[in-house]
């Protein structure tokens, strides 16, 4: 099988010149990486993408063909499950600098960890040690995803369901029991005491959480907030959102073979935890 590839331009005004590339496509696809709708014109990069989507045939009734790549693992099944700030919620931004008395940090290592003010107190929540371990006051072991039962939503929006493969380490827990029994230890006990009862709750929250596999279609009629013009797409040039694909998590900052691969490959040091 031999692949081609296309450099088509560096800013995001290449879309409004792209669909005659698709014309003989059988299942043309579209991924939108997530850093591209985080810029200033990120509604007018989706309205377009959306909008070539629907003109290439990507959105029909047997195939679904636009998907948005994101830069954090388990983003899409959070977004199902209604994790946004709520009306006196505080963005990332607001919680750094003593914003909040007490921040949790539920395996939040991919960001500056330097931000958050001295006086605010940091839980923990995760397993490798690194960059949210080390800022914290409090550390509460938890289980990576090949130490527990988990469900996962694919890049499609496909829910998965993974099993666990080892048991966690020493007195490292699968990350639900422990919010569970902190729940207890506050006076506001969650009533979830097995792992199917935490999975009943996910799918009375959204119903996608009870098709496992099934492919949820979209379209551009779907979107909801704010809609872009396509129009009002800038040639800024895009900038890749991930400088080290070898280490984005991690596991993978912990692995010398992964260190290896960004020493033979990028020919730079690689990352670990200070």
């Amino acid at each position: 099988m031999t692949y081609a590839t296309t450099v088509l331009g560096h800013s995001p005004a290449a879309l409004n010149d792209v669909g005659s590339l698709f014309a003989n496509a059988k299942k043309p696809m579209i991924i939108v990486g997530q850093a591209a709708l985080a810029r200033p014109d990120g509604a007018a990069v989706l309205a377009a993408s959306w909008r070539l989507a629907a003109q290439v045939g990507a959105l029909t009734n047997d195939w679904h063909g636009f998907n948005v790549l994101h830069t954090a693992a388990a983003r899409v099944g959070g977004l199902d499950l209604g994790f946004v700030p709520g009306a006196n919620g505080k963005v990332l931004d607001a919680m750094m600098g003593g914003g909040v008395d007490l921040l949790w940090l539920l395996g939040a290592d991919e960001f500056d960890t330097s931000r958050i003010g001295a006086e605010t107190f940091v839980v923990y929540q995760g397993h490798h040690g690194d960059a949210g371990a080390h800022r914290a006051d409090v550390i509460l072991p938890g289980a990576a995803y090949t130490e527990k039962n988990g469900t996962y939503v694919n890049t499609e929006g496909r829910v998965q369901r993974g099993f666990k493969a080892i048991y966690p380490p020493g007195e490292a827990r699968e990350d639900w029991t422990i919010l569970r029994a902190f729940s207890e230890v506050i006076g506001h006990k969650l009533p979830y005491d097995t792992i199917e009862a935490v999975r009943a709750r996910m799918e009375q929250v959204n119903v996608v959480f009870s098709r496992i596999g099934f492919l949820p279609r979209f379209g551009a009629a779907d979107q909801t907030g704010p809609s872009g013009d396509p129009a009002m797409l800038s040639d800024r040039p895009l900038v890749p959102a991930i400088a080290n694909y070898y280490q984005t998590d991690p596991i993978s900052r912990s692995s010398p073979t992964m260190a290896a691969c960004t020493q033979a490959l990028l020919g730079t040091p690689a990352l670990a935890a200070e």
